[in-house]
């Protein structure tokens, strides 16, 4: 990692996957594979939590729940996958597709309530 601030660049990291993944862009998957260091998945992975966990906070009481149950979930898969970088990629993949998924619960929401 270049970054003098590894969680800064973890968070831009972020960011530029889901845009990738929101537009259904195959680099979304290259940029998974161009990362080959544990450090740096961690740190692209703590960059999509607090995304997740900060839209899933915006949610209904009911969505929020079932939002941080499957939080919880994906940590569990991260703490299995530790030291395993194809088992980090599909914890990636799988939490910007969480964030997707609430984002549509939130765009579903405004679109029934307005």
């Amino acid at each position: 990692m270049t970054s003098a601030d590894p969680a800064a660049e973890g968070r831009r990291r972020a960011d530029e996957f889901l845009t990738l993944l929101t537009a259904e862009d195959r680099a979304a998957d290259t940029l998974l594979e161009g990362l080959t260091e544990v450090r740096d998945l961690v740190f692209l992975g703590a960059g999509l939590t607090a995304i997740a966990r900060a839209e899933g906070r915006a949610l209904p009481t009911a969505q929020r729940a079932q939002a941080s149950t499957r939080q919880t979930n994906l940590g569990q898969l991260r703490d299995r996958s530790r030291g395993d970088v194809d088992g980090l990629r599909a914890w990636l993949r799988k939490s910007g597709e969480e964030i997707l998924f609430i984002r549509s619960l939130h765009a579903t929401a405004q679109q029934t309530s307005g």
